[in-house]
């Protein structure tokens, strides 16, 4: 993302904080951070997927995923 995107981001939290947002702020406000959160989402998930886990016998498999209870 951005880095103008996220200084929007705080602008914003910041505004809320202090005197509040418009309609039009809040729902620009929504959508970076949704925005943000899909991304950093997609990031991690790409860090994990190179992760490799040593096992005892010494060889190495990749983080699987858990299944949602």
């Amino acid at each position: 993302m951005e880095h103008e995107k996220i200084e929007r981001i705080n602008e914003l939290a910041r505004k809320k904080k202090s005197t509040g947002l418009t309609e039009e702020e809040t729902a620009e406000h929504e959508e970076l951070r949704a925005q943000y959160r899909r991304e950093f989402r997609a990031n991690m998930e790409d860090v994990l997927s190179r992760v490799r886990v040593q096992q005892a016998d010494g060889s190495y498999l990749p983080l699987v995923k858990k299944k949602p209870n």
